[in-house]
């Protein structure tokens, strides 16, 4: 690629990774071999949704167009790479998705194109890992009613009584219901601290997590667990695993931690668990319905000073989050220029 034809590339960035992100890492490995142009989507300030046949995706067709049209390149995270986006800028031939699972591209339609597609699976697992961490510390040590006390300008002495402390998470039980990339940094953490760590994923290979005892029975990972933290891939196998039945196994007093996705746990189940005394804590970062339903039982229980730790779907977001995703794309589009092999390659029968 000569200097006086750089390669023309539409950075669709968002109010998270900002297209200024995806220009620089770009240019800090293509300098003038690619020339970016800027379009600012409006998630998260928008929330992203299906457009046309794809889903999760933010911005417009119309809008997509009009700024892609003449570039060979487009490295976004929610643009909707739609059939009609496809048909309408056929000079096209390099889409980098910085996020693990581009559903809102049409990866039958890029295949039938010729056009190239690429992605960065694992680029928000360091940020998950922590914040479920996070959210696992917070719940054994009762911080929402520790903290719910003062906001009431309440100093409760009792709250160092025996039955009113929190726990460690050293000499603790910790149960990964699954092991991919969030999961094993999350046993290295908690392993680090002093907790026993067990994981139950049957399609973890043997050594993965050497941190970890493997649990081949799911029901026996629930009942062992003093804190239960959630990291399956939600699939019509896994809907709703964590339900009613297995919540009954876990210890008294146990805490479930939820930072993978809203559908693989029965927040009612859980809720009931959680009023009735059974569970000790619950803590997540994800709801079944988002934006959430703000009757949902587990706020107003939170409300009621219940232990319960909430946050809405940030597990992810962290600005180093942000620079990978960017960096990840940049490096495939370097990789593409010069001709090399992509190091996550997207195909139609592996985008889900």
């Amino acid at each position: 690629m000569s200097a006086r034809s750089p390669f023309s590339v539409l950075a669709a960035g968002d109010r998270f990774i900002k297209p200024g992100i995806f220009r620089e890492e770009i240019t800090d490995r293509l300098g003038s071999r690619a020339e970016v142009a800027e379009l600012e989507l409006p998630w998260p300030d928008e929330p992203f949704g299906g457009i046309a046949e794809v889903g999760e995706a933010s911005g417009t067709e119309d809008e997509l167009i009009a700024a892609l049209r003449g570039h060979r390149g487009l490295v976004t995270q929610l643009a909707p790479v739609t059939e009609r986006v496809l048909d309408a800028v056929p000079e096209l031939e390099f889409v980098g998705v910085g996020r693990g699972g581009p559903v809102n591209i049409n990866l039958d339609a890029a295949a039938a194109r010729g056009v190239r597609v690429v992605n960065v699976p694992g680029r928000n697992s360091v940020a998950t890992a922590e914040m479920t961490l996070a959210l696992l510390l917070a719940a054994l040590r009762r911080l929402p009613i520790l903290h719910g006390s003062l906001l009431r300008r309440e100093w409760r002495g009792e709250f160092y009584r025996h039955d009113e402390v929190g726990r460690e998470i050293a000499g603790s039980t910790v149960g990964l219901l699954g092991a991919g990339a969030v999961g094993r940094h999350l046993a290295r953490c908690v392993a680090a601290m002093g907790a026993e760590v067990v994981v139950y994923d049957p399609y973890l290979p043997d050594g993965a997590v050497p941190e970890a005892r493997r649990c081949t029975d799911l029901e026996e990972l629930f009942s062992i667990s003093d804190v239960l933290s959630v990291h399956a891939r939600l699939t019509p196998e896994t809907e709703q695993v964590v339900n009613a039945k297995r919540i009954a196994l876990m210890r008294p007093g146990a805490i479930v931690v939820n930072a993978a996705r809203g559908g693989l746990v029965d927040y009612p189940a859980l809720a009931e668990a959680l009023a009735a005394g059974h569970l000790g804590g619950v803590a997540v970062d994800v709801f079944p319905t988002e934006p959430v339903d703000m009757s949902l039982r587990l706020l107003e229980l939170a409300d009621g000073g219940a232990n319960v730790v909430l946050a809405p779907h940030v597990a992810g977001a962290s600005r180093e989050t942000a620079r990978r995703a960017a960096a990840g794309v940049a490096e495939e589009l370097r990789r593409h220029l010069d001709a090399e092999a992509a190091l996550h390659p997207v195909g139609p029968k592996a985008g889900a």
